[in-house]
């Protein structure tokens, strides 16, 4: 971890105290925000965003590229959404090939595979032991370029070259920004946004820009913004997924579930309107959408809990090169994927997971930037927390389904 990260180091004996409340509060419904930040505190500076009335909350990580940690609807004592990796912290022992925090919304680079990969050295083989995640968006921090109560702007200059040998030379902004209510209802179109409910909301703005003087082009390759969300999974939270609905031989399949082989039916099922992914941890399992297929917008909702949570990105209109990360040389390096997610579980019988944890992905257009040129990636996550009754009307105008075919999905 970086230095950064490293300055607020704790003995073992106030580290197990700092957890004693978390272990007691996941019995009830997992850690709270407040439980969370403080647990962060001992190992890296937080920069919380709220709103005036101290509900809607942010905790943001410059050490971490400006990732957003977690977040709460209910201030200190509410829900944390995001997935933190406590025992990696504690251990305070960096990976080799991956330092996995956690954080539902990181800033990443792809392509992950192929020819033009940035995560594989050239020559190296597609294979986990030759995968390498760059420091750039895994240890190094982000420099602060401006902070509010409700937003906060990092910045980075930075060069990454890949498997085929070029050298991309960029700056990087990212802006983290609290959305209010109003805000809320407008990003998603909704006419009334229930007063009755609990939620936190907040915009990511993420920029490239190509500082060398040489063009970014297909034939040496490109790169892609990818924003990746780890949230806490549970045996009664189900991804759900809109999709362009369409002949296969005009759109293509509606779903690419061939990453880590082909997910079984009782964990991926296709409907009208949209499909259903379990986002259970127990099985590692990942599925993309085409740019033909995909929409806007992708989310998850815990039945039990009554938590809904939903992305919404700016997906550009008749676009359709995007990197594409599977781990082998392609044919087609830009027909990759818009939305991804993915469902943390062991690898092999056997093994430890990552977390687990489930994801929700999004990613740029392959940038081809001339020199001086800037691309932007924007993406919002929204947390909302009612009953069924108030959440159902949501549900159906956003995801084209209700409430009870979510639920019953898998049955």
């Amino acid at each position: 971890m970086t230095t950064s990260c490293n300055n607020n180091k704790k003995s073992e004996q106030e580290n197990k105290a700092s957890d004693s409340t978390p272990e007691q509060n996941t019995q009830l419904h997992g850690a709270t925000y407040g439980d969370d930040v403080r647990f962060m505190k001992h190992y890296i500076e937080i920069i919380e965003l709220t709103d005036d009335a101290n509900q809607a909350k942010v905790a943001v990580s410059a050490s971490l590229q400006g990732r957003v940690m977690t977040s709460s609807a209910f201030g200190n004592d509410g829900r944390s959404y995001g997935w933190i990796n406590k025992d990696l912290f504690k251990s305070e022992i960096i990976q080799e090939h991956i330092n996995v925090f956690g954080g539902e919304e990181r800033f990443w680079l792809g392509p992950e595979g192929g020819q033009f990969s940035i995560f594989f050295k050239k020559g190296a083989e597609f294979t986990l032991e030759d995968w390498y995640t760059p420091k750039l968006i895994d240890l190094e921090p982000f420099e602060v370029k401006n902070i509010t109560s409700t937003s906060a702007t990092f910045t980075k200059k930075a060069a990454l070259k890949n498997y085929s040998g070029f050298e991309f030379e960029m700056a990087i902004e990212r802006e983290v920004a609290l959305l209010s209510k109003a805000d809320t209802q407008e990003q998603l179109g909704l006419a009334v946004l229930p007063e009755n409910v609990k939620m936190v909301a907040y915009k990511t703005t993420n920029s490239i820009t190509n500082v060398s003087e040489i063009a970014w082009e297909k034939e040496t390759g490109l790169l892609s913004i990818w924003m990746l969300g780890m949230y806490n999974h549970s045996p009664n939270t189900t991804i759900v997924i809109p999709y362009v609905q369409g002949d296969e031989t005009e759109l293509g399949p509606v779903v690419n579930d061939a990453y880590f082989g082909k997910v079984p039916s009782d964990r991926l099922v296709v409907k009208d309107h949209a499909l259903f992914f379990k986002g259970d941890g127990e099985y590692r399992s990942k599925i993309g959408l085409s740019p033909l297929r995909a929409k806007d917008i992708a989310g998850s909702y815990d039945s039990k809990e009554g938590i809904l949570t939903i992305v919404k990105y700016n997906k550009p209109q008749r676009e359709t090169a995007y990197v594409n990360s599977m781990w082998e040389m392609q044919d087609e390096p830009f027909s990759g994927d818009v939305i991804n997610a993915y469902n943390d579980g062991a690898p092999e019988p056997g093994a430890k997971p990552l977390g687990p944890f489930y994801e929700l992905e999004t990613s740029s257009p392959a940038l081809a930037l001339q020199a001086g040129e800037r691309a932007t990636h924007i993406q919002s996550t929204f947390h909302i927390e009612g009953d069924e009754s108030t959440l159902n009307p949501m549900v159906q105008q956003l995801f084209g389904v209700d409430i009870e075919t979510i639920k019953h999905a898998f049955k």
